[in-house]
């Protein structure tokens, strides 16, 4: 397997034009929790937008977390984010139709942190976006029925970096909560899940590495 290749953001964001010019083309942001996914995709979005307005989008993959009902149903609440907990059936039918931008918009899930829960229908993504952003955990990990995601991906990038770095991000993003529970979400969830994305997953085609 080929390695992936070092890319700057800007340098990201002319491959990303080239390849969108004549139909709809979708990127995917990957890496471990904590790795910056989001802040990347907005970032490059942002930049597409400036050069060419309404010409990119985001769409996360968050938006498909089972909801807590059913994982509190089977026992998965303390696992929510891990790969088992996604509805990666009915996020790859919404790709699909997102690739083949038949419909004049598309109405996607968006996953609000605020209430841990995902909203149905809380961004809409028009016929216009040439360049959708797709970022997750999981895009490219090489286990069923996750990989079956990877042909529908026209560039695909993984974030690395460090887990020492990822551990400190982690620990902030729950710095409200108490010491035993940021403990148990770190050691028994987020750093599980940082783990099996970096050791488990197919090579990118770029790769962006955090140099602190």
């Amino acid at each position: 397997m080929t390695a992936p290749q070092d890319i700057s953001v800007e340098d990201l964001a002319a491959r990303i034009v080239e390849r969108g010019q004549t139909q709809r083309s979708i990127t995917a942001v990957c890496g471990p929790p904590g790795a910056g996914k989001s802040t990347l995709s907005d970032e490059l979005a942002a930049k597409l937008n400036e050069k060419d307005p309404g010409s990119a989008a985001v769409f996360p993959m968050d938006g498909y977390h089972y909801d807590d009902l059913i994982l509190n149903a089977r026992g998965w609440r303390p696992r929510k984010g891990a790969p088992h907990t996604f509805d990666v059936g009915g996020f790859r039918h919404m790709l699909m139709r997102l690739k083949r931008n038949e419909e004049d918009e598309i109405a996607v899930p968006v996953f609000d942190r605020s209430i841990e829960i995902a909203r149905n229908s809380a961004r809409v993504i028009p016929r216009s976006v040439r360049n959708l952003i797709v970022e997750g955990n999981y895009l490219l990990l090489d286990e069923a029925p996750w990989r079956d995601l990877v042909p529908l991906f026209d560039t695909t990038v993984f974030l690395s970096v460090p887990l020492t770095e990822l551990e400190r991000r982690l620990a902030e993003r729950w710095q409200d909560l108490s010491e035993t529970d940021r403990k148990a979400k770190l050691e028994e969830n987020d750093l599980p899940n940082a783990r099996r994305v970096v050791n488990g997953s197919l090579p990118a085609e770029f790769q962006i590495v955090f140099r602190p």
